[in-house]
């Protein structure tokens, strides 16, 4: 089986690294695609790697992380999942976006209008 699953674990101490590791290491659409020790690293190890999910350390649980803010921002794409073991807690974090519309003319000036004008804002 294809691993579909792209995980970068991000997540401290190293016991509970190594705990999701094992947790991991028997999924066969999982795949590990890298390992941080140090939070100063999350964003190149996610540059490098491309993961769908980054695993990280929740230090209060109830509050988002910085990093998560930070990562999601950067990296819209990626999931967050972020563990706090001594408080049993666990949360899930994702970007979405918003959809905005507007009415074109129903031309080829209309269309053609919208996509040269792409960063204008609408009426």
């Amino acid at each position: 089986m294809e691993k579909l699953i792209r995980v970068l674990v991000a997540n401290r101490p190293r016991l509970m690294r190594e705990t999701i590791l094992a947790t991991f290491a028997d999924q066969p659409d999982i795949e590990i695609v890298g390992e941080v020790e140090d939070e100063s690293e999350i964003f190149e190890s996610v540059k490098r790697t491309l993961p769908n999910f980054v695993v990280i350390a929740l230090d209060h649980p109830g509050e988002r992380p910085l990093i998560c803010d930070t990562l999601l921002h950067e990296y819209p794409e990626v999931r967050v999942i972020a563990v706090a073991p001594a408080k049993n807690y666990v949360v899930y974090y994702w970007a979405s976006l918003d959809i905005h519309s507007s009415s074109i003319e129903a031309s080829e000036e209309g269309v053609l209008g919208a996509l040269r004008n792409r960063f204008a804002t609408p009426n």
